[in-house]
């Protein structure tokens, strides 16, 4: 038998808890609900599974463990309805999922005759839709390769299964006029001009600007340099 919790206060609101085995409460990561909450101690309180019923237990928190607003010193039995509170926590005690009925037995089987009709109208529907005709690719793959003892009786195999006496197809005929001796004329190869890229072609520009620059920088030094000679 499954036990739940919901809680009623706190981030947790709504959220529900099973319990389906002795359980510990507390703060600390090995608990099995891990309540995150300064007030909360580490070690907090712990469910407890008896005969099915569901038992709480107070392990000396320094907050205490309420139910129904009255803090607990022993175990104390839960039944559906109680609110318990851990610190400023508070959760409900839910009833208990009750466990699956068996499966019928093969001595507890309805007969044909007393199933209902949908049933047999559905058994019946789908025993009357026929699988869909397979493709041709289908049915190929199905038959998979023949056996050598299905293929044309006519054709000799060697003791590596190679086929013998297999006509191997002329080749076509040399049209009339064709002088197969005759050397083809050599052709002249045509001169491809290679074009020049974007960037060589900025890289020459900028090469020509820079050089006539320099020249005409060395044209104002020589005509500086002959007007103070013949001053």
């Amino acid at each position: 038998m499954t036990w739940k919790i919901q809680a009623i206060t706190g981030e947790l609101t709504g959220q529900e808890i099973s319990i389906d085995r002795d359980m510990l409460v507390g703060r600390h990561q090995s608990a099995d609900i891990v309540l995150q909450a300064g007030e909360i101690s580490r070690k907090h309180a712990a469910f407890l599974l008896k005969d099915q019923a569901l038992w709480l237990q107070d392990l000396n928190s320094s907050n205490g463990t309420f139910v129904n607003d009255v803090r607990i010193e022993h175990e104390t039995l839960l039944k559906e309805g109680d609110i318990i509170q851990f610190a400023g926590l508070k959760f409900s005690v839910l009833a208990p999922a009750k466990d699956i009925a068996p499966a019928l037995t093969e001595t507890e089987i309805i007969p044909t005759s007393e199933q209902p009709s949908e049933a047999v109208a559905a058994s019946e529907t789908a025993a009357a839709v026929e699988p869909a005709p397979k493709t041709v690719a289908e049915q190929m793959n199905d038959q998979g390769m023949p056996e050598l003892t299905e293929r044309d009786a006519n054709v000799q195999l060697s003791r590596d299964g190679m086929p013998q006496g297999v006509a191997v197809p002329k080749p076509a005929p040399i049209p009339e006029g064709v002088d197969l001796s005759a050397i083809p004329e050599q052709q002249t190869p045509i001169a491809v001009e290679t074009p020049v890229s974007r960037v060589e072609q900025a890289k020459e520009e900028q090469k020509n600007a820079s050089v006539g620059l320099i020249s005409i920088i060395v044209l104002i030094i020589l005509a500086i340099i002959a007007w103070l000679f013949f001053k």
